[in-house]
């Protein structure tokens, strides 16, 4: 194939693949509920927990981390060795997870694409990268999520955590720097997501989950 043409693919079906509203399915199958007429509308594993309890959550979680993993793969295959393309390709797939071009909506004449926030999409972009990762970023984004009990703040902490990992391994020589700008610009990406979350824990009103919830809700009763 024209290495054009294969740059063209990788960058299409990334998109898609990312685009892929897993929450939405899984959720419409576990509950027959519409996952984006729950909490914050979003179609990502937290909110699927809230719709349909915590397997659906699980098993979004799951899909939506395939989702970074499969775009890195089809990069790969179509074009081995293009480290770069790679790190467009974990990106796209973050980005296809937010503005879905399968939860597109119109409204007052404007278009809206809906999705998630895109850690666990991250996560999965991260293992493309270098398929360690997972045993890094998962344990800190576990603890963030019990300990500071704030699910964005978790979805940060995926990304934020990715960059530090890959420019420890750059610096010994073990990844390209480029991989750094991965977990830069997929920080970007889920920092612009959470724009409504940031401005609730600035102001102190964000909803709290993980085991901190659950020791402060004990601790009223």
């Amino acid at each position: 194939m024209n290495p054009t043409m294969s740059v063209i693919l990788v960058l299409v079906l990334s998109y898609l693949v990312g685009s892929i509203p897993n929450g939405l399915i899984v959720v419409k199958i576990a509950s027959g509920k519409d996952i984006r007429q729950i909490e914050s509308g979003r179609t990502g594993g937290t909110n699927a927990m809230r719709a349909a309890g915590f397997l659906a959550g699980l098993m979004t979680v799951l899909m939506d981390v395939g989702k970074g993993v499969a775009a890195g793969w089809i990069a790969e295959w179509l074009m081995p060795g293009a480290a770069w393309l790679k790190v467009v390709a974990a990106i796209l797939a973050i980005i296809g997870h937010n503005y879905s071009i399968f939860l597109a909506e119109s409204s007052d004449g404007r278009l809206r694409l809906r999705g998630g926030a895109g850690g666990a999409t991250a996560l999965g972009g991260a293992i493309a990268l270098w398929p360690g990762s997972w045993m890094i970023i998962l344990p800190i984004g576990v603890l963030v999520f019990l300990l500071i009990g704030y699910a964005s703040v978790t979805t940060i902490s995926i990304a934020f955590t990715s960059i530090f990992l890959f420019a420890y391994r750059a610096y010994l020589g073990l990844s390209p720097w480029l991989y750094v700008g991965y977990g830069v610009v997929a920080l970007a990406v889920v920092l612009w997501a959470l724009r409504p979350n940031l401005k609730r824990l600035q102001e102190g009103t964000e909803r709290m989950v993980g085991l901190r919830a659950m020791l402060l809700k004990k601790a009223r009763h």
